[in-house]
């Protein structure tokens, strides 16, 4: 047995699992990080008496962070290897959620979001690679897009934190001790990250070539000849890092629309998770709460919901589908709440909730389709750049967001997010391919045919 075959068959029992819970451990806490500030912010609100522009920046903190963090951690992840920085970009993330119980001004809180951000970042390109690299074809959809249902999953959880907290309490006083408790779940995702080895494909490409072939022997008990593996590279000489093939030509192409697509769904969720609770209130519903925490959770258990349908879907119908039709179907809701701002209760918690879960498939695909059309040498990188493009993106409308419901309502605020999922629309229907049952050496090159057109 040769190449990357040996990865199509079963692995020892219970690693598999074990990974898709370690690694999607990442994308739950950043949900959980992202909304239980939404829950906190209105404790926050009322105890630093912060203005509406520091609520911005409280919000939009962590996604700055994230786009850092993303953007150089994709990148040295390529280059030093998904394992060595599985655990310690959650150290940081557990300390400075720690650290939350000692806030006593917003510019405490910025800064600590801050680099609770940029660890959150740093996790995308070293969790997701690893993950990809070590999923069978044909399961690769449904566990890469495990991420997704992972990140709603955190974000619901935080809710439901948050519901029985404000509930038991009757005040939203405890907001410290809600943001703190993020650096409990992080120290449970870093035990659970324990054993889990590098990248046979990574050490392969890095002239690591013994080292792949012992975890081939560790993890699916075979016996492999790796030195002629595709993308094999020197023996004991690591793989210098070129960007600039990025940048050009096809990967330029797919960077583009793996990007417009993130931005697009990341950046009217992320809004929604951090503000829901003041969007909720612009279209005269109380979220602030115990009642309105639950209607927030209800809200946002649909995204997990959609996010679950599509992962059992998208290795069987394919990529494609679960990214074009469900974002014309993102931008009705949005609309809907634009024309009709006034509209009952029932119209607004229906809208609400057709759009998160429509985003279910488009969400699941902001993970998949950069580690699909990436090869290794540029896998992380590609994650990264996506991620802190969406996350640029996401800070920019979350700062703004709280203005934008001062300045214009919540009416057309939602029209600027119905205007951003179109544009996605568009891209997506022209740029995105199928990668549906390939291997990760087919989806990461670029066919002869589009090499031979430029």
């Amino acid at each position: 047995m040769s190449s990357y075959e040996f990865m199509e068959h079963p692995a020892k029992k219970g690693f598999l699992t074990k990974l898709l819970v370690a690694c999607c451990g990442g994308p739950f806490l950043d949900g959980y990080v992202m909304s239980i500030i939404g829950v906190a912010l209105v404790g926050v609100s009322a105890d630093l008496q912060t203005t509406a522009s520091e609520m911005g920046m409280i919000g939009a903190a962590s996604l700055v962070g994230i786009f850092i963090g993303a953007g150089a951690f994709g990148f040295l992840t390529d280059r030093y290897g998904r394992e060595k920085m599985y655990a310690a970009d959650l150290i940081v993330l557990v300390i400075a959620c720690a650290l939350s119980v000692f806030v006593q001004e917003a510019w405490h809180l910025i800064a600590l979001r801050f680099v609770i951000g940029m660890a959150i970042g740093a996790d995308y390109p070293i969790a997701t690679s690893l993950l990809t690299e070590f999923t069978p074809s044909k399961k690769r959809g449904f566990m890469v897009g495990a991420s997704a249902a992972a990140w709603s999953a955190g974000a619901v959880s935080a809710y439901l934190v948050g519901a029985i907290v404000v509930g038991l309490t009757g005040s939203n006083e405890n907001w410290r001790l809600l943001l703190a408790s993020t650096a409990v779940l992080g120290v449970i995702v870093i035990l659970l990250r324990r054993g889990i080895p590098e990248s046979p494909r990574w050490l392969t490409r890095n002239g690591r070539v013994a080292e792949a072939e012992q975890v081939a022997k560790q993890i699916y008990n075979v016996d492999v000849s790796l030195a002629d593996a595709e993308g094999a590279g020197v023996v004991g000489k690591r793989v210098k890092i070129d960007l600039k093939p990025l940048f050009r030509g096809e990967y330029l192409r797919r960077l583009i629309m793996c990007s417009v697509l993130y931005i697009a769904v990341v950046t009217p969720l992320y809004g929604l998770v951090t503000f829901l609770p003041a969007l909720l209130e612009g279209f005269n519903i109380d979220g602030g709460g115990v009642s309105g925490m639950w209607v927030e959770t209800v809200i946002l258990a649909i995204t997990v919901a959609g996010s679950l349908i599509a992962m059992s879907k998208v290795d069987r119908w394919g990529r494609r589908p679960l990214a074009v039709y469900p974002l014309l179907l993102m931008a009705l809701p949005l609309l809907g709440l634009w024309l009709w701002a006034d509209g009952p209760i029932w119209f607004v918690l229906v809208a609400f909730c057709a759009y998160n879960f429509f985003s279910g498939g488009p969400s699941i695909l902001v993970w998949i389709y950069p580690n699909e059309l990436f090869p290794t040498e540029y896998r992380a990188s590609a994650v990264g750049i996506a991620t802190a493009a969406s996350r640029f993106g996401a800070a920019t409308g979350t700062y703004l967001l709280p203005l934008s419901l001062e300045a214009f309502g919540s009416g057309t605020t939602m029209l600027f997010g119905a205007v951003l999922t179109m544009i996605a629309f568009v891209v997506v229907v022209a740029m995105a391919p199928e990668t549906r049952g390939r291997s990760l050496e087919q989806t990461g090159s670029i066919p002869v045919v589009a090499a031979m057109a430029r």
